[in-house]
């Protein structure tokens, strides 16, 4: 009988006995709503400022990119620039030296063309100095300087500078016939203009065509 009793008053304890309640039947209090609306808002702020920051250092990072790549055209031109003017500035250094030497090789031309040696002495002579402006003729063209063909071609201004017009039964109009004084190219670029003689066409009298016709007369004249 006591043991009876015994059981049936702890089952009478179980059941007294107060049980954990369930978080969300817990109803929310005031504070609580007020706690949880702050930190949703203070996420929120957060996420706008890392955007905000973002954005910035996005903005930043392009107009840095922008700045540098306008640095690195305005060098690559600036060297581009460099490059042009020393090149120009060596090509007209050359230019003006060898402009200076062509009268000595017209010399050399010249005398050439009016040795006539007779005698085994004059042959030799003729031999060595024939060697001589082979030698000048080689070093300018390792210098890219190569002389005009004038005659029988077209005239052109550019390369030509006409002296003297005469008429030809031979030649039409404005036709190189005769070079008076020889034109050279250096590497493409004229280096000194040709002095020429043009044709005007079937008609009668000479005319000068420039300031230079009549010294070029008076050299004739003397050659002559």
């Amino acid at each position: 009988m006591s043991g009876d009793t015994s059981m049936s008053g702890d089952s009478n304890l179980g059941a007294g006995a107060p049980q954990a309640a369930d978080p969300s039947e817990i109803p929310a209090t005031p504070e609580m709503e007020a706690g949880q609306e702050a930190g949703s808002h203070q996420i929120s702020d957060q996420g706008s400022d890392l955007a905000g920051q973002l954005a910035a250092l996005k903005a930043e990072h392009e107009a840095l990119n922008g700045q540098y790549m306008r640095l690195a055209a305005d060098f690559d031109n600036f060297r581009k620039r460099q490059s042009r003017d020393s090149e120009d500035l060596r090509l007209q250094i050359t230019c003006s030296t060898l402009g200076e030497i062509l009268p000595v090789v017209d010399n050399f031309d010249r005398a050439r063309q009016q040795l006539n040696p007779q005698h085994e002495e004059a042959q030799a002579l003729h031999r060595s100095y024939q060697g001589l402006y082979k030698q000048l003729v080689d070093v300018f063209k390792q210098l890219g300087v190569s002389p005009m063909r004038v005659e029988g071609e077209p005239f052109d201004p550019s390369l030509h500078e006409a002296v003297l017009r005469e008429p030809s039964e031979a030649h039409a109009e404005d036709v190189v016939i005769e070079e008076l004084q020889r034109g050279y190219h250096l590497n493409g670029r004229v280096l000194r203009h040709a002095l020429v003689k043009v044709s005007m066409g079937p008609g009668s009298g000479a005319v000068p065509a420039g300031p230079q016709a009549a010294e070029n007369g008076q050299a004739e004249e003397q050659d002559g």
